[in-house]
């Protein structure tokens, strides 16, 4: 499950890396069409005007019917018009786009113009005019509007200084640059270099892939419930452990009080000893302390209820550690001796105050001398010794 999600997110990872890339390309490819367009317009409305001013229109009745009859009277006046202009040299494309337009004399038209040039064109910056208009348009043939994708432009001559600029356009904004050669048709000392800047050219990106977000969203949202999942399993295999351990212990603990109450009836049943007052009261004495700790472990065991939801609940008070480990050593001494062994309290704590849960107290000392009995020397005498001091 996990290989399947990690190989899951790198997919849509990677497509959304393609999609992104796509949208990309596509939106620079518009762009670069948009600008080899606008250059186009801007050229064919140059020649335009030209080709008005030979025939003698303006450029309102260039809009009428009656603006066709006179370019086309143009074609047969050009080569005496261009004798007296000497050099209009419009471009190829405007030559072409106009020859199919006007119908008649297109070769030679098309000979004439390609012969001719213009030997005093006008500044970069008076030939630019509509270039704001005819760029808008390209974009928004193109696919590129400019409400949702905003863009600033300006223009620079052959030696890179600028012409024109638009009025809110910041050198520092940064973004995505495309550049197109203006009028590339003249020589290069006449070009011009046109820039559009689209400062927020990633964003629009990405949102125009936000249709995958969901998906990814929703597929971490998988991955967080999947975690959650591993996450309760291995808490209930921990659990199932703990009660495992548990028990385990219990039965361990649950031993040495009955041993050691077994122990002190097979001591009381001994008539020597029931002779002996001090004995009998040091022994029942003994019964009773386990079979206090007996109801310890009992209360323990219904504390394993709480497990799931706490791990576990402690009492915690203080408690006189001395009182404690003397206790804990006159209810250990029979089975000490029994086996052979003696065990002493050396009890020297001034401050035997600790503040921690009895039972849990009682049972980890309980824990150490049982092992001490029954892992010792088997060629060696027990020798216990309980001890308390304060350091530091």
């Amino acid at each position: 499950m996990g290989v399947s999600f990690v190989t899951l997110l790198y997919l849509q990872a990677r497509y959304l890396g393609d999609v992104l890339t796509m949208r990309q390309e596509q939106l620079s490819e518009s762009a670069q069409r948009a600008l080899s367009q606008t250059a186009h317009d801007l050229e064919l409305n140059e020649t335009h005007h030209i080709l008005l001013e030979m025939s003698g229109t303006t450029q309102e009745a260039s809009d009428t019917a009656a603006a066709t009859d006179s370019i086309e009277l143009t074609i047969s006046a050009f080569e005496q018009k261009m004798a007296e202009m000497h050099g209009v040299r419009p471009t190829k494309a405007f030559i072409e786009s106009y020859a199919e337009t006007a119908g008649r004399g297109t070769e030679k038209l098309r000979s004439k113009l390609y012969q001719s040039y213009r030997r005093q064109q006008g500044p970069l910056a008076e030939r630019l005019d509509g270039l704001e208009s005819i760029l808008t348009g390209a974009l928004r043939n193109n696919g590129i509007d400019d409400e949702t994708l905003a863009y600033h432009y300006y223009v620079t001559n052959a030696l890179g200084d600028t012409v024109r600029m638009c009025p809110d356009y910041d050198a520092g904004q940064g973004g995505r640059v495309y550049r197109q050669v203006l009028f590339a048709n003249d020589a290069a000392r006449q070009q011009g270099f046109l820039y559009v800047v689209f400062p927020d050219m990633n964003r629009y990106v990405f949102s125009s892939a936000r249709f995958v977000i969901p998906a990814i969203v929703f597929t971490f949202v998988l991955l967080f419930m999947f975690v959650f999942t591993i996450y309760s399993f291995v808490r209930q295999k921990k659990l199932a452990e703990m009660k495992t351990d548990f028990i385990n212990n219990m039965t361990h603990e649950f031993k040495t009080p009955i041993s050691s109450i077994s122990l002190a009836a097979q001591m009381l049943s001994d008539p020597a000893i029931g002779k002996n007052e001090a004995s009998v009261k040091r022994i029942t004495g003994v019964i009773i302390d386990e079979t206090k700790r007996l109801r310890f472990q009992v209360e323990k065991v219904l504390q394993m209820s709480l497990f799931d939801k706490k791990g576990g609940t402690f009492n915690p008070k203080e408690t006189h550690m001395n009182a404690l480990l003397e206790d804990i050593a006159n209810t250990f001494r029979l089975k000490v001796e029994s086996s052979g062994g003696t065990i002493a309290t050396y009890l020297s704590a001034e401050d035997d105050i600790v503040y921690g849960d009895q039972m849990h107290l009682t049972n980890v000392v309980f824990n150490l001398l049982d092992n001490a009995v029954k892992y010792k020397h088997p060629d060696r005498r027990l020798r216990i010794h309980l001890s308390s001091a304060n350091k530091g």
